[in-house]
């Protein structure tokens, strides 16, 4: 797997300051998206032990609350092949902090009713994950006062508590939506 970028002080994806993970390679092709560079599965660095043992190191800092998993596109299936055993190093190591994904596929649709169905990984993938943002990037439903995503049509999903009703728990974000003019 290759990987376009590790931001080691992020507070733009995910509450707190966290160590985001871009990974690259992604199949959806939003209109507009940021991260257009990501979608070609060779872009940038492959994300080696060592990269891994950067970001391990880095969780040990107090102040970091987690660690954010985007792209490209994580919950591409070899992505997740690959990001399993460092979830699991890092639940491991890190059971307090938060792991947050963010994915342009839909949770209950996509992700359970289809990959999950077909691929035994993509359930052990899902039980690292504290937090999901689903959902494509719709330049149409961008909306810049929403929390931690892009467009309307994104949720923001308590992923364990997902699992454990078999229903979509979304979180709600307190202040969002408050548009502040200049």
């Amino acid at each position: 797997m290759h990987y376009a970028s590790i931001k080691k002080y992020d507070v733009a994806n995910g509450e707190g300051i966290r160590i985001s993970l871009f990974v690259s390679g992604c199949p959806h092709h939003c209109k507009n998206c940021f991260n257009k560079e990501a979608w070609d599965y060779d872009y940038g660095n492959l994300f080696t032990e060592k990269e891994e043992n950067d970001i391990l190191d880095f969780l040990n800092n107090d102040y970091i609350k987690g660690l954010s998993l985007l792209g490209g596109e994580p919950m591409f299936p070899e992505n997740q092949k690959r990001l399993i055993p460092f979830l699991k190093k890092v639940k491991d190591k890190y059971p307090d902090k938060d792991i947050w994904c963010y994915t342009g596929y839909i949770y209950d649709k996509e992700i359970i009713n289809d990959m999950c169905k077909k691929n035994d990984f993509t359930k052990e993938f899902l039980s690292y994950i504290d937090v999901l943002v689903d959902g494509r990037f719709i330049e149409s439903k961008k909306d810049v006062s929403l929390f931690f995503r892009g467009s309307s049509n994104q949720r923001i999903i308590d992923i364990k508590k997902s699992l454990r009703s078999n229903k979509v728990i979304q979180i709600e974000m307190k202040g969002e939506g408050v548009k502040i003019d200049a």
